[in-house]
C-alpha cells in the first residue's frame, strides 16, 4: 500500500533520481515495471496545490504568460505539469521560457526528458535535447543520465554517444545504459568495447552490468570472450547472484557449450524457474533433446512448477525428436495442469503433431483452441503445407480471412509456398497485394517466398522484379532467383547471378546445388568443375545433395569418366546409382545399364522406384524388350515395389519403340489404374516413330482430354502428321496451339569452347562470327550435295516440312557445332547441349560433318545423347527410322 500513499517532494526527487536500467533479467524487468507503475499512479494522487497549479498553468496561453511573469518559480510549473503527465502543456511552457530567456533548471529538464521517454515522444524528446544543447555546454550527471536513458530507449545511439561524451561525470548507470543500448541494437563488439573501457577507467560492474554483457557474448556468439566475462563475475563476487548466473547459463548454451552451462547450473546454491528454463531450453537449442527432457523430469521432482515457457520448450523438443508417443504424454500432462487451455500451448502442439504426420490430431487441437490468434491459424496452415497438403493450406487460409484474422509475414510466406506447390498464380498474386497493403513485402521471408512463387508459376520476369526491389538480399533471396531462372530455362542468367552473388555473399551447399543444375542443363562443364573445386575448398562437397549434384552435372555434361571418379569418392547410396543408370539410359547403352544394375544389387543397395524407371528407359532405347519386361515384372514380386504410372509409361515406350504398337495399346487397356497423358504420350511417340497415324490420333485424343497445356504433345502429333505428309492436319495442330496460347520455346544450343559457354538461337544473325559460321555451313551443304547425301536442300523436303523443322527444331545446333569447329584445335571433340529435339535434317548434317572433319561431336537434345563419330551416331538413327 506504500505505493498508494501521497509522496513528499523529497520522495518524488529520490524516485526521479533512481536509475532505471534496461531489462537485464526477469527480476530487473519486474522492478522496472513496479517503478513505472508507482510513478504513473502518483500522477493521480497529487497534493491539492499541484491540482491548483494545473489550472493556473495550463488553462490558456495568456495564463501561461502571466504565470511566467509572476513570482512563481516557472521551473516548478514544468515539474508539476510533468507529474500530471501533460506533455503538450509542459512543452509549450518550455518554449515560452526560452522565448523569454528564463533559465531552465536541470530538474525541469530531467522531468521533461523522463516524461518523453515514458510516452515514447521522440519528436518532443529531440526538441528538449535541442534546448539543452543551446543552453548548456556541459551536462550534469543527472541530466546526462536522463538523456542517455531516453535516447537508448528510442534506439538513437548516435545522440546517446554524443551525450555520453558531453557528460562531465559518469557513474555506473551511465555505462550500463550505453552498454545495454549497443547490445540491444546488435552492436556486440561495440558493447564489449564499452564494457572494457568502463573497467579501464575504474568503474566496477554490478548485477545489472553482467547479464547485459553476457547476453552480448551469447549473441555474437563468442565463447572465448564469454569465459573472460565469467572470470570477471567471479573476481567481482557475483557468482552467487541468481540473475547473473542465469545469464551465464544462457551465454554458454548460446555459444554451444552446454556442458559448461550444466556445470554452472549444478553449482548454483539457489535456482529459480528461470535457471531451469535456461538450462532445459539450452539443451533443446543445441539438439541435446533427451538430456533436456531428463532435466525437465528432475525439475518436476525437485519440485519446481514449470511455466508456459517450460512447457512450450518441451513440446518443441518432442517435435524435434519426432516422438509422437512422448508428445502425447506431454499433451496429457498439460491437460492436467492449468496450462491446458492456454493458446500458446495449443500453438505448440499443432506443429508438434503435424511434424510427425499426425495431421488429424493437429486438427483436433486446433478445433479445441478457444481463442485462435494468427499464430494458431499459421501453425495449422503450416502443418498442412508440411504434410504435402497445399490445397488444405489454402482453404484454411481462406477460413482465417473469413474469421477476420489479419495474416502476418509468416502466414503470407507459408501460404505463398503452398501456391508455389500448386502453381496457383491467381492466389499468389492476391497474397502479393495483401502483403503490399500491410507493408509485409519488405520482410525477407515474404520477398523470398514471392520470388519462389512467381518463378515456379513461370512468371520469372515478375520474380526478377521483386528480387531487384528487395533491399536486403540474403542467401535465400539469391538461391531462390538462381533456382527460378534454372527452372525457367534461363540458365545463362542463373550463372550470371551466381557470379554476382559470390561478390557479396558466401554461397551455401543449397545454392551450389542449384548452380550445378544450371551447369548440367547447358553443358557448362568448366563452370561445373569450378563449383566442384569451390565445394572442395570450402568443405561442403559432402553436404546434403552436393555429392549427387556434382555427379549429375558430370553425367549430363557427358563426361562419364569424371562421373565415375565422383561416384567412387562418395557413399554409394541408391540415388548415386540412379544417376549413373539415367546417364546410360540417355545414351541408349542398355547393356551397360543392366550390368550396372546387377552391380548395384550385388552391393546390397536396394533399388527404388526411380531405379526401375532408369533401367526400363535404358532397355527401351536399346531395343531390349524381353529384359525390360523382366525388370518390370520383378518390381512387384522380387523387390516389393508397386509400379506407378511412370513405370507403365516406360513399358508402353519399351513395346512401342520396338514396333509392337498393338501390344502397347493392349497393355494400356489392361492397366490397373487410369492411364495419364504421359502413358498415352509414350504411345503417341511410338506411333510417330513407326508412322501409325490412326493409333497416334487415338492416343492424342486421350491426352487432350486431360492435358491441353503441354507443348510437347502437340509437337509429337504435328511431327506424326508431317512425317506422313498430312500438312492440313499439321495446320490444324498449330491452330490448336495458338488457341490455347501455347508457344514453342525458340531453339537454343550451347557449346563450351576454351572454358566459355556460347549460346546460339535459331536463325542467330547477330553473332560476331555469323558470316564465318554460315560460310562454313554452306561449304558442308555443297559437299553433301556432291556426295549425294540427303541434306537441307533435298528435293523431297517441301516448304511445310522445312517450316515444321524450323519451329520444332530450330537448327541452332548447326551454328553451335560450326562455331566450335572454327574456335577449337584440330581433333578436339565438340560438346553441344540443345533445348529442343534434333530433327532428321540436322542429324544427317552432323553425321556428315563428323565424318568430314574426323571429330567426335556430342549433342544432347531434349530426349537423349547423340554421339557422332566417323559419320555414325550412337542412337543408330532409331528416332529417325522410317
Amino acid at each position: 500500500m506504500a505505493a498508494f500513499a501521497k509522496p513528499s517532494h523529497s520522495q518524488l526527487r529520490a524516485q526521479r533520481d533512481h536509475p532505471l536500467l534496461p531489462s537485464t533479467s526477469t527480476s530487473t524487468s519486474s522492478n522496472f515495471k513496479l517503478k513505472t507503475f508507482t510513478f504513473s499512479h502518483n500522477l493521480h494522487t497529487l497534493h491539492p496545490p499541484f491540482r491548483k497549479a494545473k489550472h493556473i498553468c495550463v488553462s490558456n496561453s495568456a495564463t501561461t504568460t502571466t504565470s511566467l511573469s509572476s513570482n512563481h518559480n516557472p521551473n516548478s510549473h514544468i515539474y508539476q505539469l510533468c507529474l500530471l503527465g501533460n506533455l503538450d502543456r509542459a512543452m509549450s511552457y518550455l518554449d515560452s521560457m526560452h522565448e523569454l530567456r528564463i533559465p531552465v533548471e536541470d530538474d525541469a529538464y530531467v522531468a521533461l526528458i523522463r516524461l518523453c521517454e515514458w510516452k515514447r515522444a521522440r519528436k518532443e524528446g529531440s526538441r528538449v535535447y535541442s534546448y539543452v544543447s543551446i543552453s548548456m555546454s556541459h551536462l550534469s550527471l543527472q541530466l546526462g543520465n536522463a538523456l542517455l536513458s531516453m535516447f537508448v530507449r528510442f534506439g538513437n545511439l548516435v545522440d546517446a554517444w554524443y551525450v555520453f561524451g558531453r557528460m562531465e561525470k559518469r557513474n555506473l548507470f551511465s555505462w550500463n545504459v550505453l552498454v545495454g543500448g549497443y547490445a540491444k541494437a546488435g552492436l556486440f563488439d561495440e558493447a564489449l568495447d564499452l564494457y572494457h573501457r568502463m573497467l579501464w577507467v575504474g568503474v566496477k560492474p554490478d548485477v545489472y552490468t553482467f547479464p547485459c554483457v553476457l547476453r552480448t557474448c551469447g549473441g555474437m556468439p563468442n565463447l572465448v570472450r564469454g569465459r573472460e566475462i565469467h572470470v570477471h563475475v567471479i573476481r567481482y563476487g557475483f557468482e552467487s547472484d541468481v540473475d547473473v548466473v542465469n545469464a551465464l547459463i544462457t551465454m554458454y548454451v548460446k555459444c554451444g557449450d552446454v556442458n559448461t552451462a550444466r556445470l554452472v547450473f549444478d553449482k548454483m546454491p539457489n535456482r529459480d524457474r528461470i535457471s531451469w528454463n535456461a538450462m532445459i531450453s539450452g539443451y533443446f537449442e543445441n539438439g541435446v533433446c533427451l538430456e533436456g527432457l531428463r532435466l525437465f523430469g528432475m525439475m518436476i521432482k525437485y519440485p519446481v512448477d514449470p511455466d508456459l515457457m517450460t512447457m512450450t520448450s518441451v513440446i518443441t523438443a518432442c517435435e524435434l525428436l519426432g516422438d509422437d508417443r512422448l508428445g502425447r504424454q506431454i499433451h496429457g500432462y498439460v491437460l492436467r495442469t492449468e496450462f491446458g487451455r492456454d493458446p500458446s500451448i495449443h500453438n505448440s502442439l499443432i506443429p508438434m503433431y503435424s511434424s510427425v504426420g499426425l495431421i488429424e490430431e493437429a486438427e483436433t487441437v486446433f478445433s479445441r483452441t478457444e481463442c485462435r490468434d494468427v499464430v494458431s491459424w499459421t501453425a495449422m496452415i503450416s502443418g498442412y503445407e508440411n504434410c504435402l497438403m497445399p490445397q488444405k493450406a489454402l482453404e484454411t487460409y481462406k477460413m482465417m480471412e473469413a474469421e477476420g484474422i489479419m495474416p502476418d509475414e509468416i502466414t503470407i510466406a507459408i501460404v505463398l509456398s503452398a501456391c508455389s506447390c500448386l502453381c496457383n498464380l491467381d492466389m499468389g498474386m492476391n497474397l502479393h497485394e495483401v502483403a503490399k497493403q500491410k507493408g509485409l513485402v519488405s520482410y525477407s521471408i515474404v520477398a523470398n517466398s514471392l520470388i519462389d512463387m512467381y518463378a515456379k508459376c513461370k512468371c520469372i520476369d515478375k520474380a526478377l522484379e521483386i528480387f531487384h526491389s528487395t533491399l536486403e538480399k540474403n542467401i535465400v533471396s539469391w538461391t531462390s532467383i538462381i533456382l527460378g531462372l534454372r527452372i525457367n530455362n534461363r540458365c545463362f542468367e542463373a550463372l550470371f547471378f551466381f557470379r554476382e552473388m559470390i561478390r557479396r555473399l558466401k554461397p551455401n551447399s543449397v545454392t551450389l546445388v542449384c548452380v550445378l543444375s544450371a551447369c548440367a542443363r547447358i553443358g557448362a562443364l568448366t563452370c561445373g568443375k569450378e563449383i566442384h573445386a569451390h565445394a572442395l575448398r570450402t568443405g561442403v562437397s559432402f553436404d546434403g545433395f552436393m555429392p549427387n549434384a556434382i555427379l549429375d552435372m558430370y553425367v549430363r555434361c557427358g563426361r562419364m569418366e569424371y562421373a565415375w571418379k565422383q561416384f567412387f569418392s562418395v557413399d554409394h547410396e541408391v540415388t548415386s546409382w540412379n544417376i549413373l543408370l539415367t546417364g546410360y539410359a540417355e545414351r541408349g547403352k542398355g547393356a551397360h545399364a543392366t550390368e550396372l544394375f546387377q552391380r548395384m544389387v550385388e552391393s546390397n543397395v536396394s533399388p527404388n522406384e526411380v531405379t526401375f524407371i532408369s533401367i526400363l528407359c535404358a532397355c527401351s532405347r536399346s531395343g531390349m524388350v524381353a529384359e525390360g519386361l523382366e525388370y518390370f515384372n520383378s518390381m512387384k514380386y522380387k523387390y516389393s515395389i508397386m509400379p506407378n504410372l511412370k513405370h507403365y509409361a516406360c513399358v508402353v515406350d519399351l513395346l512401342g519403340r520396338s514396333g509392337k504398337l498393338e501390344e502397347a495399346y493392349e497393355f494400356i487397356q489392361k492397366m490397373p489404374m487410369k492411364p495419364d497423358p504421359a502413358v498415352w504420350g509414350a504411345l503417341l511417340n511410338s506411333c510417330r516413330i513407326h508412322h501409325h497415324v490412326e493409333l497416334g490420333e487415338l492416343a492424342a485424343e486421350n491426352i487432350f482430354q486431360d492435358d491441353t497445356t503441354s507443348v510437347g504433345y502437340y509437337i509429337l502429333l504435328s511431327n506424326l502428321y508431317a512425317d506422313n505428309g498430312k500438312w492440313d492436319k499439321v495446320a490444324e495442330v498449330r491452330k490448336m496451339m495458338r488457341q490455347n496460347g501455347l508457344i514453342v520455346d525458340p531453339g537454343c544450343s550451347w557449346v563450351e569452347v576454351k572454358g566459355t559457354v556460347h549460346a546460339f538461337l535459331s536463325s542467330d544473325n547477330f553473332h560476331p562470327q555469323i558470316k564465318e559460321i554460315n560460310a562454313l555451313l554452306e561449304r558442308f551443304y555443297k559437299k553433301m550435295k556432291e556426295a549425294g547425301v540427303e541434306g537441307p536442300e533435298s528435293s523431297h523436303m517441301d516448304i511445310m516440312e522445312a517450316s515444321k523443322a524450323d519451329i520444332f527444331c530450330g537448327h541452332s545446333e548447326r551454328l553451335a557445332i560450326v562455331f566450335g569447329l572454327i574456335n577449337s584445335g584440330p581433333g578436339m571433340p565438340i560438346w553441344v547441349t540443345k533445348n529442343l529435339y534434333m530433327c532428321q535434317s540436322c542429324h544427317n548434317i552432323v553425321k556428315f560433318i563428323s565424318r568430314e572433319v574426323r571429330r567426335e561431336i556430342s549433342v544432347r537434345d531434349a530426349e537423349q545423347f547423340h554421339h557422332f563419330k566417323g559419320g555414325i551416331c550412337s542412337c543408330t538413327d532409331e528416332a529417325y527410322r522410317s
